[in-house]
């Protein structure tokens, strides 16, 4: 319905779509048609280490990251909202399933695929 699962109050979590501060990080902002951005995000995906795309629908990813050394799951997901032909939103939630703190891994994680987004945009 256009809407994530809220985050839960721990700090493991962060939204694009979350109303706090704690959990908010600011949508990836782009310009082209949604297939464009969809196709970018699964290479980006594609091409991430230990990383499983578990569902793709019309304008949604859905993908799980797996740590390296304790094996923990993150879940994320991607919103691709087609604005206008120069505005492209894409919304991004990115949660831990067990423990209480990710030490900043799920915020550094988007921040991560926002640049490599970035860069293979500057790139066309």
């Amino acid at each position: 319905n256009g809407q994530f699962m809220p985050c839960p109050s721990s700090p493991n979590c962060v939204s694009s779509q979350a109303g706090d501060e704690a959990h908010f990080i600011e949508p990836i902002k782009t310009t082209g048609p949604t297939s464009t951005v969809k196709n970018t995000l699964l290479k980006i995906l594609n091409g991430s280490a230990r990383t499983t795309i578990t569902q793709t629908e019309d304008n949604y990813i859905r993908a799980e990251f797996v740590s390296l050394f304790f094996r923990f799951v993150d879940d994320v997901e991607f919103l691709i909202l087609e604005m206008s032909p120069e505005k492209t939103v894409v919304h991004v939630r990115s949660a831990s399933r067990v423990g209480h703190s990710d030490f900043g891994v799920n915020r550094k994680r988007v921040e991560k695929i926002r640049d490599q987004f970035t860069a293979m945009n500057k790139e066309h």
